[in-house]
């Protein structure tokens, strides 16, 4: 029983990992094909039409099936059946649910973009903060600080409050502490347990 814990552990820790780790790799890819393209003119999704637009649309959407998935075994084997552990697990799926929609509809889809944009960055921005209860110091301070981040970057963002970094910079100011946390997770997840080191 408890080698299944540890296992599903791992298992949702390579696929936070990976699927952060992936739409790093897939962003950059997709701004280095895209003529013209401006990190702090253009918003993100600015890369999922025109020639980006495969790379950024299958690097997101898988992002948002390996969060699900990832949300699977951390329900079933790291997240207690508590009631935050509960609404923890639900804003993994809403984020990861919303990472799949945004490579789905994409800005063509207008409205309809706007909300899973929006879901991924607040749910996600959420998780960070939520998984404070569950993870060991550093990481439990780590955590919420780049969910607050993230959150407050959202807020100037609907605002139009760039700092000066233009629209696509303060979009990244939402996404990037997200990105992060969750490979921080990744490997928190991944380590040895202490019973076999």
């Amino acid at each position: 029983m408890a080698g299944a814990m540890v296992d599903g552990r791992k298992i949702a820790g390579v696929y936070l990992f990976v699927g952060a780790a992936q739409f790093v790799v897939g962003m950059m890819i997709a701004e280095a094909v895209y003529p013209g393209y401006s990190i702090s003119g253009n918003y993100i999704s600015d890369l999922g039409v025109g020639p980006a637009a495969p790379v950024f649309n299958a690097s997101v959407a898988l992002l948002g099936a390996f969060v699900l998935a990832a949300a699977y075994f951390l329900r079933r084997s790291f997240l207690p059946r508590t009631v935050w552990g509960t609404v923890t697990t639900a804003f993994f799926v809403l984020a990861g649910a919303g990472a799949m929609g945004v490579g789905i509809f994409t800005e063509e889809a207008g409205a309809m973009h706007t909300v899973v944009s929006f879901v991924t960055f607040l749910f996600g921005a959420l998780a960070a903060i939520g998984t404070f209860a569950f993870v060991e110091p550093p990481l439990r301070y780590v955590s919420p600080a780049l969910g607050i981040v993230s959150l407050a970057a959202l807020a100037l963002f609907a605002a139009k409050s760039y700092a000066g970094l233009g629209q696509g910079g303060m979009e990244r100011m939402i996404a990037y502490p997200i990105l992060l946390w969750g490979m921080g997770l990744g490997g928190h997840l991944m380590r040895p347990s202490v019973a076999s080191t």
